[in-house]
């Protein structure tokens, strides 16, 4: 299977995401401007970090999206063709775009790119996956409600040259193709122009009408329910079926997660692939390639709906994550023998386990530390302190992490 293509497409909140994404193996990846993305929290991009990512992903052999997706009102659209066209001087490779105007507009002033149609429109048929085609569509994102065997009637149905993307990891929204008003009802932050302030996360109790201030607990926890807090997907024991069902093109979501969490996903996603178009069908990921999406900060692990609608989607009774790893240092230089790292979180020598861009992950033992002027340390105790140490061989850009 070693001739056939599975693109890993990774998120990029900003410059140093797009960098991390693009050093541990993506084949894409997606990110947004100032304006016009589904993403308002993240620092995004300015016209010239465009610029910069673009001929950074490119000069890897990588390609650039970026997310034109939300649902512009009268006052935005004046400013749209201006951005469109800035964005394509700079060498986007596609736009994401859910608006019907917008759509026309990136096909007036960006004809040369491709059209890339998000998840927000809500394609959930073969129907909607041709008539956006027809509109000049050169991929779709489906929905993140279909199983495998709508997503494989939609790839028997439609032309070829149409090509999948589907979500495979992180944060799934509790509404339809993320298209929700909870957030704007609840906080005045609209959803829809990428401000959600995540109230599908929130601790909920009911009040009867006329008994204000008496708290039910909706479940049997005294603590209150996370009802509409959703699991996190996780898809990277099923790459052989998302493939046969056509999908070319893997995405994880996370533009607004760190760095580290964009690395280690996409570091986990390019080997998966690269093992299953060596293997074949049968290919299973080894323990240790599964234990790498358990080293970033996640909830529950779940499939989604890929399988058919889950039988507990939710965590109910918390809306934090799981983080059994923590980040505690990166590596700014390796020379002589020395690793010279700006530390994350305080640590002491021991055991670390490290993820390197070029030999991915693996242990070293350190027995001591030291500051900037090789002076010794008992330990690393301040946040972005410059630290060094006597190790093997590491990759500059490596994250060095331990286990709780």
């Amino acid at each position: 299977m070693s001739n056939k293509k599975l693109e890993v497409l990774s998120p990029a909140g900003d410059l140093t995401r797009l960098k991390a994404a693009v050093d541990f193996g993506a084949d894409a990846v997606y990110f947004a401007g100032k304006e016009f993305g589904m993403r308002a929290a993240p620092g995004n991009f300015s016209l010239d970090d465009i610029a910069t990512g673009v001929k950074y992903a490119h000069n890897s052999g990588a390609k650039a999206y970026i997310t034109l997706n939300t649902l512009p009102r009268n006052d935005e659209v004046a400013r749209i063709p201006e951005f469109i066209q800035a964005a394509s001087d700079a060498g986007v490779d596609a736009f994401i775009v859910t608006d019907i105007g917008t759509i026309n507009m990136v096909k007036k002033y960006a004809p040369k790119c491709e059209l890339h149609i998000s998840v927000q429109t809500g394609i959930v048929n073969y129907e909607s996956a041709r008539f956006y085609h027809e509109l000049g569509a050169d991929r779709i994102v489906v929905a993140r409600e279909l199983t495998l065997e709508e997503i494989a009637e939609i790839r028997a149905k439609t032309p070829k040259s149409l090509e999948i993307e589907a979500f495979v990891h992180g944060a799934i929204c509790m509404s339809v193709s993320g298209r929700c008003l909870l957030s704007n009802y609840l906080t005045g932050r609209d959803a829809n122009r990428g401000d959600c302030a995540q109230p599908c996360r929130w601790k909920y109790h009911l009040v009867e009408e006329t008994r204000p201030g008496q708290y039910m607990e909706i479940s049997q926890d005294h603590k209150g329910s996370y009802i509409l807090n959703a699991q996190d997907m996780c898809m990277i024991e099923h790459i052989p079926e998302l493939y046969n069902a056509g999908v070319t093109s893997l995405k994880i979501e996370g533009r607004a997660k760190t760095e580290y969490y964009t690395a280690a996903v996409t570091n986990a996603y390019r080997r998966a692939v690269d093992e299953f178009l060596r293997e074949g069908d049968g290919y299973k990921p080894s323990a240790d390639l599964l234990e790498e999406v358990n080293k970033i900060s996640h909830r529950v692990y779940s499939p989604g709906f890929y399988f058919g609608t889950p039988k507990v989607g939710q965590v109910y009774d918390n809306g934090g994550y799981i983080r059994d790893y923590e980040l505690i240092a990166v590596v700014l230089d390796y020379s002589d023998g020395i690793a010279t790292v700006a530390q994350r979180n305080k640590f002491y020598p021991g055991t670390f386990d490290v993820l390197d861009p070029k030999k991915g992950s693996y242990l070293i033992e350190v027995d001591s530390l030291y500051d900037k002027d090789m002076q010794p340390l008992e330990c690393a105790k301040y946040a972005a302190d410059i630290v060094k140490f006597r190790c093997e061989p590491i990759s500059k850009g490596s994250f060095i992490r331990i286990k709780k």
